[in-house]
């Protein structure tokens, strides 16, 4: 296993990922002290569906990417508050 400091980590990146793309293990030191790993995901991690997993490393399907917040910011309140009680009430009258 390989260690390797930030700053020749952020050098030469594309090596190192070529490095662990072909089953090498890194590790990722700040001042002497271990921070992270690199390695390969596991497929059980990296994917719960084994057919994807494989149509991925063929290159035929790519994963999306997660949800972004600034594309689907949070709808506020549509209605004044208390509208859902008044509206209930209404439906349902003196009971």
């Amino acid at each position: 296993m390989k260690a390797v400091g930030v700053r020749e980590l952020k050098n030469r990146l594309s090596e190192y990922l070529r490095l662990v793309r072909n089953g090498e293990e890194i590790l990722v030191t700040d001042r002497g002290e271990v921070v992270a790993e690199l390695r390969q995901p596991s497929p059980r991690v990296a994917l719960p569906y084994p057919a994807l997993l494989e149509a991925v490393r063929q290159g035929r399907a790519r994963l999306g990417m997660p949800n972004r917040p600034d594309l689907y910011p949070a709808l506020g309140a549509v209605m004044p508050a208390g509208s859902a009680a008044k509206l209930l009430d209404e439906e349902r009258g003196e009971r």
